[in-house]
């Protein structure tokens, strides 16, 4: 084999893996019911942000958030489940790949209710809400992971 392609091959047989990695996308499983159109935009900006998304439509997004142990009182329209952490209502994508790079101890990440402004409840023109990122945890544990406030 010439000294040339002998190179190549080493490079490609060294880099492949590398590229292959680095295209795979953390994927996030979103359970949510068919009519939700905010639920929908939320899809959207985590794809806009690099995520793989799967959307499961449900009848009822409830017992999710019972089996992914998410607070009722951390209620929203969807809960979703990415590597291992469980993220309810319109939780930003970069509060997540935070939440993904530093690995704290919780079950997951809730923006309860569906604060205006927030990733998917964007209405163009109007205020947008203040709003927390909660990381919640077993029992009560609870700590604001990020805030967010208001514009006009």
């Amino acid at each position: 084999m010439k000294r040339r392609t002998l190179m190549q091959a080493l490079f490609i047989g060294l880099a492949a893996p590398a590229l292959v990695r680095a295209e795979k996308k953390t994927q996030i499983d979103v359970f949510k019911t068919s009519s939700c159109g905010c639920c929908v935009e939320w899809i959207t900006h985590l794809e806009q942000n690099g995520f793989e998304v799967i959307a499961h439509n449900v009848p009822k997004t409830g017992p999710y958030r019972l089996r992914f142990g998410v607070p009722p009182d951390m209620a929203s329209c969807h809960t979703a489940m990415v590597d291992g952490y469980a993220l309810e209502g319109h939780v930003p994508a970069q509060d997540i790949r935070r939440l993904l790079s530093e690995r704290p101890k919780a079950i997951g990440l809730a923006v309860p209710g569906m604060p205006v402004g927030s990733p998917g409840m964007e209405v163009e023109g109007t205020r947008r809400d203040a709003y927390d990122v909660i990381l919640f945890g077993e029992g009560d544990s609870r700590k604001v992971f990020q805030h967010y406030g208001a514009r006009s």
